[in-house]
């Protein structure tokens, strides 16, 4: 417990935080004060617990803390703080790629570590042009790859991240398999496909032939842009257009993989295999690390220089990815999000009877997003997601947002979630739901 002078400074913190942090990091949602973590809560400076509905964004999936990982990273500590990678060579990272080449889908197999998502996206794209020999690439609407210049140019799931920077990589854009787009009565798995020949065969016909492009990129569930979930038969037909044309096929797996979607990587989910994939959050239990992915054949063609780091493969972050890895294993937890997501959908589907307000649920795995709608028009409703966050954050349950208006919030706890912390979730969401739809009534 904190004392009453420990929570006044906090607060004084808290209150003057646009001092000292730039506000495009410190303005996120909720900013709140906490002083430990451990397994699917966060322990706030007011002295209460929140059960954690957000991972750190998808990251914390073997839960906040984990002994065996915090463990890892005291006995790793005690030998080796930095690399790097190169100058040196140590165990852990060694190691670490070889207990990833098991998870993986075939032949990716070699790694480059990085520190971030976005840091393992750029070392995709920059392979796949080295590769190539070619200038374009492809993305989809509504998709994040990240903030950097290079991943920016294929980030599309708000303007905003764009404005004024005027990424310079040379990307062209098809949209994505939204379900606002299928027409009434047709069959996702066939329209979409079908869709999808058209999209490209009109992009090559009137914008760029396909001789040019290096690489198409897409998140196989769409993240920030509102945990869309794809037919596989979509996934299966870019993968069979980027073979026809010899363009190399990137997956960001970024927020699906280590489990997220019930197996290791939302590829094995769909039984679609990209040609490089990009994989970080979930992989170090929160501690900065990614990787780009490739076959060793793939990787022959990107030379010393190319390409380089100085944090990236921390021996640190390495062995804590090791002792993640070990926790997903021995407590069956891919087993655990599948069984824990097919129950939490089945939970919020009854919930969606009893709230006009939801418009619908969507999710794969612990994956979930839970839409919302003005009942009247049927518009997305950012307003009313962050009242309902407020509302389940003043009931001890902190979740978290996404969708292109901030209109869908996301329920991704760790893998290591209960039958009976969803049910405590789902409660508190109900009566959150609740109060927010009175509140606005009475307005």
């Amino acid at each position: 417990m904190t004392t009453i002078q420990q929570q006044q400074d906090w607060q004084h913190l808290v209150g003057s935080i646009g001092n000292f942090l730039a506000p495009s990091m410190a303005k996120d949602h909720p900013n709140l004060p906490v002083i430990k973590a451990e397994g699917c809560y966060y322990f706030g400076v007011d002295g209460r617990k929140y059960l954690d509905f957000t991972s750190g964004i998808a990251v914390e999936n073997v839960g906040h803390r984990h002994p065996k990982v915090v463990q890892a990273i005291k006995d790793s500590a005690d030998h080796l703080v930095h690399g790097p990678s190169g100058v040196i060579i140590y165990e852990s990272i060694l190691k670490l790629a070889y207990e990833l080449q098991g998870i993986m889908p075939p032949k990716l197999d070699n790694f480059f570590f990085a520190n971030s998502g976005t840091e393992a996206i750029e070392g995709a794209i920059k392979l796949a042009k080295y590769a190539t020999q070619r200038p374009y690439t492809v993305s989809f609407t509504g998709c994040f790859h990240g903030r950097s210049i290079g991943a920016l140019s294929v980030t599309t799931s708000k303007s905003k991240y764009r404005k004024f920077l005027q990424p310079s990589w040379l990307t062209y854009q098809l949209p994505y398999a939204h379900p606002e787009d299928l027409p009434h009565g047709a069959a996702p798995e066939t329209f979409f496909p079908e869709k999808l020949e058209r999209d490209f065969e009109k992009l090559f016909a009137h914008q760029v032939t396909p001789e040019e492009v290096a690489c198409v990129i897409l998140e196989p569930v769409l993240g920030e842009g509102g945990y869309i979930i794809p037919p596989k038969e979509w996934l299966a037909k870019i993968r069979e257009i980027c073979d026809r044309h010899g363009i190399l096929l990137i997956f960001d797996e970024v927020q699906t993989g280590f489990g997220r979607t019930g197996n290791w990587f939302a590829a094995q989910t769909f039984g679609v295999t990209p040609d490089i994939m990009a994989i970080a959050k979930g992989i170090a239990a929160g501690l900065p690390l990614s990787a780009t992915v490739a076959s060793k054949e793939l990787m022959a063609q990107w030379p010393l220089g190319t390409h380089g780091t100085t944090f990236g493969g921390n021996p640190i972050a390495c062995s804590a990815a090791l002792a993640s890895l070990e926790v997903l294993k021995e407590e069956k937890l891919l087993e655990n999000s599948r069984n824990m997501g097919a129950y939490a959908l089945q939970q919020l589907e009854q919930l969606k009877i009893k709230h006009s307000t939801i418009k619908n649920i969507r999710g794969v795995g612990l994956m979930i997003g839970i839409e919302l709608q003005d009942p009247d028009t049927g518009k997305p409703d950012g307003a009313a997601v962050m009242g309902v966050l407020d509302e389940c954050l003043q009931r001890g349950v902190l979740f978290y947002l996404c969708g292109n208006s901030g209109e869908v919030i996301r329920m991704i706890p760790p893998l290591t979630i209960s039958k009976e912390q969803i049910d405590e979730g789902i409660e508190v969401l109900d009566q959150a739901l609740t109060v927010y739809t009175y509140k606005g009534e009475k307005s």
